[in-house]
């Protein structure tokens, strides 16, 4: 059973070709996985039906989880300007989702995901792995790395929020 104390987190792992999800459910001080997977969007569309499609995809998951609260790994750095940008238009568009579904938004550098999970904000993305893992209970290691990515953002959420406890 829910009680008013449960929240369903959907932790993303911004990208314009793979952006990873991952849906959690915090009920007190546990976490429970609901699912995680990757939006992939082909090269061969322009920018704006990919944002497009990936819109449509977030509000499919939170319609169907019904989602509280979004999490968003902040861009940390990028390796050119143009990266930088593409993924500025991402997080601004999951950022326009989530206010158009009246939901609260969180971001998180990976500095910071790393530094809640593991204790070590320069953790490798191995650790980071293992931790969702055990902390989630997860019995298995098939989760593609950027839906692990947002399953750890949705952690950091949850170990972070301000929200009530039981």
């Amino acid at each position: 059973m829910i009680n008013k104390y449960s929240q369903i987190i959907l932790g993303l792992d911004p990208g314009l070709a793979n952006l990873g999800y991952g849906v959690i459910r915090k009920e007190g001080n546990q976490l429970t996985f609901l699912n995680a997977g990757v939006i992939k969007t082909s090269k061969k569309q322009g920018l704006t039906q990919r944002l497009l499609m990936i819109h449509k995809q977030l509000i499919k998951i939170i319609k169907k989880y019904k989602i509280d609260s979004l999490a968003i790994e902040e861009l940390f750095f990028a390796k050119n300007v143009k990266t930088a940008s593409v993924i500025g238009q991402v997080i601004g568009s999951l950022i326009l989702t989530a206010a158009l579904k009246k939901l609260v938004v969180y971001q998180f550098t990976p500095l910071e995901i790393k530094q809640t999970l593991t204790s070590y904000g320069r953790a490798e993305k191995s650790q980071l792995a293992l931790i969702v893992k055990l902390i989630l209970r997860l019995k298995t290691d098939l989760i593609p790395h950027h839906a692990t990515d947002a399953l750890a953002c949705a952690i950091c959420c949850a170990q972070k929020s301000p929200w009530t406890k039981n």
